[in-house]
């Protein structure tokens, strides 16, 4: 028997019985949709994550008090460091040569107001005016401060879209007041709209210079110091020992001591990133191996059903020529292809849940031809382990015993 006569006949038999055809797909089609629109989701987010989420420059890295925290011991030792000042930043800005630039950032959150309209909880920001080339910060209108006007701690301010909507409706808010804090300031830009990430939005922001944030909510609040390597991303390691170096001597810090502060580098939280996304993973392919697990028992104890059932056909088809191989390679196949259409219906149903996740919930997702060939590869390689056992059993039968069989 050919591959096309083979083909012929598997497709009949499947055709033959459709409903249980159909019943036998759905541990097949649930198993794959679970794994395509999990891993759609989690592509998507390693995507978002490496270009949106960060936000940090593969050569820029951070140096903050607290840096990564991973339990609750680093958080309550990190709260015992000293605040990295605003001096800092001054002797780090002059001494440091392996540095391209250095930015200062502080965070904080307060109330915001425009005539009567009010917003609360909104992220304000104190930055110097290099803040938006080493963020890599877009804008919609207007323009980010400028030195000038850092230096001279000028109350202007650049604001997201969430405030833009919540303040100015209708409104185009460039050269229009903003109040932080009571304080009046000038809107002199407007940020990109970043969407919504993890429930949380990315728009409710408003960027400030860092002198006029000190002046107005006083000057103790710790600083984080936004350092670009000098020479690009394979300068960051020599850069970041300099600043290691640099800080610790301002800290008086015993070499056997730890660092005094946390360097976070986009190498860093990328690496986090990918041990999260991991994890996630190895339990999406666990979930999806249990669903696929018992999509392949199905399969096999309804090919064993179908020998059952088609002795004498079998029996028939030896006694006319046919061998043992075309025998076992036919029941492959009709396992292969139950299998294949099972995987084609569970990449179709794990693309609408990742395009629903993406459309409905604003939450990234990225279905690619890799995770859909991921898919098809899987469901048709449970297929085929599924069917090797009946495909053999159906091969072994005599010809003589299979056309008495009742």
């Amino acid at each position: 028997m050919d591959l096309g006569e083979l083909f012929r006949e598997s497709l009949r038999a499947i055709r033959t019985h459709a409903l249980r055809s159909f019943l036998t797909l759905l541990g097949i089609v649930i198993g794959v949709t679970t794994l395509v629109g999990v891993v759609s989701v989690i592509s998507g987010l390693n995507l978002f994550v490496r270009d949106k989420l960060f936000g940090l420059a593969p050569d820029v890295f951070v140096v903050s008090k607290f840096g990564i925290i991973r339990s609750r011991e680093e958080f309550i030792d990190a709260l015992k460091r000293p605040d990295i000042e605003w001096e800092d930043y001054l002797r780090l800005r002059t001494e440091l040569r392996k540095a391209e630039a250095v930015g200062a950032l502080i965070q904080g959150r307060t109330a915001v107001k425009y005539r009567d309209r009010r917003m609360t909880n909104v992220v304000v920001n104190g930055t110097t005016s290099n803040y938006g080339e080493l963020m890599s910060v877009d804008l919609t209108a207007g323009r980010f401060f400028l030195d000038s006007e850092a230096r001279t701690a000028q109350p202007v301010a650049v604001i997201g879209w969430d405030v833009k909507d919540e303040l100015y409706p209708q409104l185009d808010p460039i050269g229009r007041e903003i109040l932080i804090n009571d304080v009046p300031h000038r809107v002199v830009g407007l940020l990109t709209q970043q969407g919504r990430m993890l429930g949380q939005s990315r728009d409710n922001i408003v960027l400030v210079p860092i002198d006029a944030w000190r002046k107005a909510n006083g000057r103790r609040d710790t600083i984080d110091l936004l350092i670009q390597a000098r020479g690009g991303v394979d300068g960051v390691e020599d850069s970041t020992d300099e600043a290691r170096a640099v800080l610790r001597a301002l800290r008086h810090a015993d070499f056997r001591a730890p660092d005094p502060f946390g360097i976070v580098t986009a190498e860093n939280l990328q690496e986090i990133w990918r041990q999260i996304s991991a994890a996630a993973f190895i339990l999406t392919i666990l979930i999806a191996s249990v669903s696929l697990g018992i999509g392949g028992i199905v399969i096999m104890n309804i090919m064993l059903v179908s020998v059952a059932e088609r002795t004498q056909e079998i029996g028939l088809r030896r006694a006319l020529g046919a061998r043992q191989r075309d025998v076992r390679r036919q029941f492959l196949l009709e396992a292969a292809m139950l299998s294949l259409v099972g995987g084609v219906f569970g990449v179709l149903g794990g693309g609408l849940i990742a395009t629903a996740v993406d459309r409905l919930a604003n939450f990234p997702a990225n279905l690619t031809p890799g995770i859909a060939t991921l898919g098809l590869a899987l469901s048709v390689l449970v297929g085929l382990t599924a069917g090797y056992w009946p495909a053999v059993h159906a091969s072994r039968l005599l010809p003589v015993d299979a056309l008495r069989a009742e």
